[in-house]
């Protein structure tokens, strides 16, 4: 297949991360990279990117790319052309269809495609394989979302828009790290308090995250206690007389059972005793929610990712509506996105249990609709399997064929060990991905080559339904096609008609198209609609700006919905939801005495697959590690800078222990982002509970019952090297990318010895090596020099107390070293170098830690803009400034 050249000039597309949506302005280089700015031209952002955003020219390389197809023969994977690749995958799916029917194959996506193939993967699936064994990782963070809007409003719909963060005279973020989850949005709260400091910022969280150094108020509430607060907080609304009656009245219903059911929790001090927060500290954010009449109530993965999730996101909306405060400016509950398209996938129905265009698979008359307009013989006509489901009926052998797209399940998913038996077990696995060697590649019996970021070419929707254009800025590389072309290949060959698009726009125009059919009619309004944009040619497509659905021009969206008081269940109300607390399903207790609760880092994503290849962003977190108090650490046997198992019932996981000051007693948090291709042991998935939320699917990533123990390992160390390194002799390993190097984070059980090092390193016998030995404190520093250039190092110690990485790693960009630094390379350091800047905290500058703290020592500086304008830290993205403001703090703490 041909592509088009790509033009070397500046393009504006969306950034791929998180589901803020920042415009990002690229101009390609002509070598396969990319000047990368953020586009002032972007209302989501504002010419904001964050650490992330900034680096993404550096994730762009080839490296580990999939570029062809692949086909297992005999056991083994062969490349293969697409046709092969393509008949093989038709030819399985048809064949399962016709012994097993349409429910024995599967297709499992990613809130990182783009909404043209989710559109494409949901007509295939539904509307002509007949089956809604369609499912995303986005059940995995947005479904307790999606149900709960559902519920309240009668459709999937996240009513206000980011401005609404400016215009709020409080702002409340449950479950939320938005400085690290959501950093240009969080960046506009932080302008907007510092313009108005009256601006009141209460963050609902278990630990105390970066997020929390704005907050005006942290209440650190026991996890799954979120149901119970809010029914505290709309008892308490109703006895304030902070009730809006008129509203109540007339645009909602059921508000007395959902007070019947909030009034068994008790009084505020009851309450208080539930959730584990002070009384005072509870009242006062019930009285400043009762009296302010601007509030925007935030909720992320905190409130999404439980057991209970759904009812927590229905607590939350319960309040609003009792007091009127949605669809106004400044007011409204709002769920942030993880994902860039977990939005656009929902209104095409990715998920197993929804239908396109916010119709609803339980109802005959919208399965009808969506089956006339596709022009399809047959309909899914009942919910299909969600992503726990799936992989369970996977490895029972009910679905005999899966096809993943763009995600990694055997990382992601809770129990994650279990769906690597499946997909060990199952029949046919097909694999669509940018990178050649995943954690699913193994088991796939197909491999595809997707279109990566900045190949693709399609929308995306954010959080606040902005719809925005991701565009080619780069050629596809190898074979690799676009993940809907691929769908469409293999529909022709099962011999199903609808699948002939001449592009992207066509298959939009189809999406806009179906948003309008039968709209209004039986008495189903849906606020999801895109009139407009029908009949949208390739010129306009490709020339489309961000707009907010619904529409009511090309270039004019509503930026709220619901601010008439009109809703989308049939009779026009909303409802009010009872919600009854539940504890997590699984407590912690006896072999299991600690809570997980897992979630991100500031400057990686997801499993790595792209963050991973910057060595900007691996300053910050260069290994995984378990964060709990100092007191539980004690009781477990393990010390800050050593490793630790951190394992469930379910599974187990090493990384190195840490104190980060924000972890209550009983609580652990572990980051998600480490994969079986950087670490030998952290895929925190293996651990997690699979429990789910009864209504939305939704697994309880916050909260599975653990231990801790010690990982005794004889020596730690660390290697730097120009090439991959096989370290099966090593007890436990972790890389990251540096500049011109990998970097192996290592634990050894096997003693260390010159030899063993001269082993990982690769260096013979007659190899340029340099040594340093010293028994008696268990040290050994090597080093390998090919051509008078550094090519390898290991520093290993039986301490974790090892020398800074900064300047070792420096010297690889050298052509040759100096007889200098050959003198002083097993010191760590040059003599004539400064002090150890310690931990990166400014990626986008390469500030670190001890740099910060020295120059606030030295030069008294005692706000962020003073640091800002001594060491540059935090005068670009913002996403270190919690940090700074917390050292700031830490050095005030000190001198009182």
């Amino acid at each position: 297949m041909s592509h088009m050249p790509i033009p070397l000039q500046e393009v504006r597309t969306t950034c791929p991360y998180c589901g803020v949506g920042c415009g990002v302005k690229a101009t390609p280089l002509g070598d396969g990279g990319a000047l990368i700015e953020g586009d002032a031209g972007h209302a989501a952002s504002r010419g904001r990117l964050c650490v992330k955003g900034s680096a993404l020219g550096e994730t762009l390389g080839l490296d580990g790319r999939l570029l062809h197809p692949a086909v297992r023969r005999d056991g083994a994977m062969a490349r293969a052309g697409w046709e092969e690749a393509l008949d093989t995958v038709a030819d399985g799916f048809r064949r399962i269809i016709a012994e097993h029917g349409p429910d024995a194959v599967a297709l499992y996506v990613s809130g990182q495609i783009l909404t043209e193939d989710y559109y494409v993967a949901n007509k295939f699936m539904k509307g002509y394989v007949g089956s809604a064994n369609i499912d995303t990782n986005s059940r995995l963070c947005m479904s307790s979302a999606v149900a709960g809007h559902k519920r309240a409003f009668g459709e999937d719909v996240v009513p206000g828009c980011y401005e609404d963060f400016e215009l709020a005279d409080a702002i409340v973020l449950v479950g939320s790290n938005a400085a690290w989850c959501h950093p240009t949005l969080f960046q506009r709260i932080v302008k907007a308090k510092e313009a108005r400091p009256e601006l009141q910022i209460v963050v609902l969280d278990p630990r105390r995250t970066a997020t929390c150094e704005l907050a005006d108020l942290h209440l650190p509430l026991k996890p799954g206690s979120d149901v119970r607060l809010f029914n505290g907080l709309l008892t308490y609304l109703v006895g304030e007389g902070a009730v809006d009656h008129a509203f109540v009245a007339a645009h909602t219903s059921g508000m007395e059972a959902a007070l019947d059911e909030a009034r068994l929790g008790g009084d505020v001090e009851e309450v208080a005793r539930a959730c584990g927060v002070d009384p005072a500290q509870l009242r006062a954010f019930y009285e400043l929610f009762a009296r302010t009449e601007k509030v925007v109530t935030a909720f992320s993965m905190g409130v999404n990712q439980s057991s209970s999730g759904t009812d927590k996101v229905n607590g939350i909306i319960n309040c609003h509506l009792l007091t009127g405060r949605i669809g106004r400016p400044g007011m409204g509950p709002f769920s942030l996105t993880g994902q860039p398209n977990a939005m656009g996938g929902r209104e095409v129905g990715g998920l197993a249990n929804m239908l396109a265009a916010h119709l609803d698979l339980d109802n005959a008359g919208h399965r009808e609709a969506v089956r006339s307009f596709w022009g399809a013989p047959r309909i899914a006509d009942k919910p299909g399997l969600k992503a726990v489901d799936l992989f369970r009926a996977v490895e029972a052998g009910k679905v005999k064929a899966v096809w993943i797209m763009a995600t990694n399940p055997v990382v992601s998913m809770p129990d994650a060990d279990q769906v690597r038996r499946a997909l060990a077990a199952c029949e046919l696995v097909v694999v669509s991905d940018v990178v050649a060697n995943t954690d699913v590649a193994p088991y796939a019996h197909v491999l595809l080559p997707a279109l990566a970021w900045g190949e693709k070419d399609g929308t995306v929707t954010n959080s606040e339904r902005c719809i925005s254009r991701q565009r080619a800025f780069l050629p596809a590389p190898g074979e690799a096609r676009a993940d809907w072309q691929a769908l469409c290949d293999v529909a022709r060959r099962m011999g199903f008609a609808g699948f002939d698009y001449d592009g992207a726009h066509a298959i939009f125009d189809e999406h806009a198209r179906l948003s309008t059919w039968k709209n209004d009619e039986d008495g189903y309004r849906r606020a999801f609609r895109l009139d407009p944009l029908v009949g949208i040619d390739r010129a306009a497509y490709d020339a489309l700006e961000p707009v907010q659905w619904p529409l009511r021009a090309p270039t004019d969206g509503a930026a709220r919905l619901f601010g008439d008081g009109r809703f989308s269940h049939p009779d026009g109300k909303a409802r009010f939801v009872a919600t009854a607390p539940r504890l997590p399903v699984h407590a912690t207790g006896g072999e299991y005495p600690l809570a997980l609760n897992t979630g991100r880092l500031r400057d990686q994503w997801h499993t790595m697959t792209r963050t991973g290849k910057s060595p900007r962003l691996a300053g910050h977190a260069a290994e995984p590690f378990v964060d709990l108090h100092p007191h539980d650490a004690l009781l477990a046997g393990v010390r800050e800078g050593e490793l630790a198992r951190v394992s469930s019932q379910w599974g187990a996981m090493v990384a190195r222990v840490a104190h980060g000051g924000g972890i209550a007693r009983g609580a652990v948090f572990v980051p998600i982002h480490w994969n079986g291709h950087n670490a030998s042991d952290a895929r925190v998935g293996a651990l997690v509970n699979p429990e789910v939320d009864p209504v939305s699917g939704e697994p309880e990533f916050k909260h599975t019952p653990v231990r801790v123990e010690p990982f005794g390992v004889a020596w730690h160390g660390f290697i730097l090297s120009r090439t991959e390194l096989n370290l099966e002799r090593v007890a436990h390993w972790t890389r990251v990318r540096g500049s011109g190097f990998l970097r192996y984070e290592l634990g050894g059980r096997e003693p260390v010895s010159p030899a063993m090092a001269r082993a990982l390193l690769g260096a013979d016998e007659d190899a340029d090596w340099i040594e340093y030995e010293d028994k008696s404190e268990g040290m050994l520093r090597a080093a390998l020099v090919v051509d008078g250039r550094l090519e390898a190092c290991l520093f290993a110690s039986r301490r974790p107390d090892l020398p800074a990485r900064a300047w070792l790693g420096g010297l690889f960009a050298q052509a040759e070293l100096s007889a200098r630094e050959r003198a002083t390379l097993l010191a760590g350091r040059a003599p004539t170098l400064g002090p150890d800047p310690g931990p990166t905290v400014c990626s986008c500058f390469g500030v670190g830690r001890n740099t910060i703290c020295t120059a606030i020592d030295k030069q008294g500086l005692t706000t962020p803009a003073e640091v800002t304008a001594c060491l540059r830290a935090g005068g670009n993205c913002g996403s270190c400034l919690p940090e700074i403001r917390s050292l700031l703090q830490e050095a005030r703490s000190a001198v009182a």
